[in-house]
């Protein structure tokens, strides 16, 4: 039966393992010698929907916590090891794919673990810490490549952006009047629009670089990973797309100026587009940065309330048959039986 379930665990069948546990409460606590117990598991193929279960249990997770796998690695030695690609890979990224690994080793396996195993050392004489800092060394140069590649194609776009609208705050639309000096189209709605998306655009643009070059100045420790390069990076794609706003009213509101509104309704939907085309081809990546940045503890560890609903038994029912493999089903029958 235990086979049953690190097999399940290792895939996240997180449907199965309800339905096993259900029927043998005692699989909470079974150890297998080689993986641990279904919890050790989840932990070393990074499955968070079938971890979560553990929060379902009270406080009898922390005596989970003292249980160990092979080699005298407990779950916080298990944090520390990198997983497979598979689950590695569900995030596009090196630094993301970093923060994620923190989450799991610093944020939630040191909390669970009880203090005197937190610095304990394996079989091979490593502490988790050890093992973390060598196992991902890789993965923490590849995020700070990743990082400084993204904030030098971003700084970019917004230097180029304040010095387009840099020299427009001077080179007024329509020019000036020849007695007095005073822009001609000074009283219209859209010079007033025009200034002001200028100096957005001039401002917001400004910010983005000096948020940019403090993402290059950053010393990338295992720390900054967790969060401050994330709500760095996070800021600075926003004030780069509110310039580019800036930047595209700027220069709808000289050209209704200029042609006096001949070309409004064009010029607007050209704009339009053009906004909605970048945030269509750059959602995935804000969504990324920006859960990331504020609520990636939150998507990752919470407890949902499965194990001990009855009003979910139905539905997982449903969902165990039409994703089991019939060889498993077979064994499980077997199991049963026995």
């Amino acid at each position: 039966m235990m086979k049953l379930v690190v097999e399940a665990a290792k895939v996240g069948n997180v449907e199965f393992i309800i339905i096993l546990i259900r029927s043998y409460p005692d699989l909470i606590w079974q150890v297998d010698k080689e993986y641990g117990s279904l919890f050790h598991v989840a932990i070393k193929h990074r499955q968070e929907r079938v971890f979560n279960l553990i929060y379902e249990i009270g406080v009898a997770k922390v005596n989970l916590a003292t249980y160990y796998a092979e080699g005298g690695n407990n779950m916080l030695h298990l944090a520390g090891q990198l997983p497979p690609s598979d689950r590695l890979n569900i995030v596009p990224g090196a630094a993301l794919q970093m923060q994620r690994e923190l989450l799991w080793f610093q944020q939630e396996i040191e909390k669970i673990v009880p203090k005197s195993l937190t610095n304990e050392k394996n079989e091979n004489g490593e502490t988790p810490r050890d093992i973390f800092t060598r196992t991902h060394d890789e993965l923490r140069k590849n995020g700070e490549k990743w990082m400084k590649t993204t904030a030098n194609s971003c700084m970019l776009v917004a230097a180029l952006i304040a010095t387009v609208v840099f020299p427009a705050a001077f080179t007024i639309p329509g020019g000036n009047n020849q007695e007095t000096g005073i822009p001609i189209f000074l009283e219209t709605k859209w010079f007033t629009l025009f200034l002001v998306s200028d100096a957005v655009a001039m401002l917001f643009s400004s910010y983005s670089i000096l948020v940019f070059l403090a993402i290059h100045t950053s010393p990338y420790t295992e720390k900054d990973f967790l969060k401050l390069l994330h709500l760095r990076l996070g800021l600075g794609l926003y004030t780069v797309f509110i310039a580019i706003v800036g930047m595209l009213i700027a220069f709808c509101a000289a050209c209704i100026l200029v042609s006096k509104s001949k070309i409004d309704v064009p010029i607007r939907i050209i704009a339009t587009v053009l906004v909605c085309l970048f945030v269509i081809l750059h959602y995935g990546l804000w969504y990324d940065i920006f859960r990331s940045a504020f609520c990636s503890n939150l998507f990752l560890f919470r407890s949902q309330n499965r194990l001990f609903n009855p009003s979910c038994h139905q539905r997982l029912l449903r969902k165990l048959r039409m994703t089991i493999k019939p060889d498993i089903m077979k064994e499980l029958r077997f199991q049963q039986s026995g």
